[in-house]
């Protein structure tokens, strides 16, 4: 275990250790550069859900408004789901 756990007095605080990651959606005429940050919980609600990722910028703008992310017991399924989800729909800003 590492020591940044400890700094939770608290689970309902719900401390979380943020990684950053970057990526371009390539649409036919362009690249749109995303942002993808993931939180790896010391104490989430649900053990299963280690990992919760979330992308910086909405896909399919101009139907229904999607941010794409994704769940995991790892930081790579939570990154691989958010990864997929960004490229369901097309980016429409």
């Amino acid at each position: 275990m590492q020591d940044w756990v400890y700094a939770q007095a608290n689970p309902s605080e719900q401390l979380a250790r943020v990684h950053h990651f970057s990526m371009c959606k390539v649409e036919p005429d362009r690249e749109i550069p995303i942002t993808i940050t993931v939180k790896e919980f010391f104490t989430p609600k649900d053990p299963a859900l280690l990992f919760f990722a979330e992308a910086d910028t909405q896909t399919n703008q101009k139907v229904a408004p999607y941010t794409p992310c994704g769940w995991g017991k790892t930081l790579l399924e939570a990154l691989e789901e958010c990864v997929r989800a960004v490229n369901r729909f097309p980016y429409q800003g």
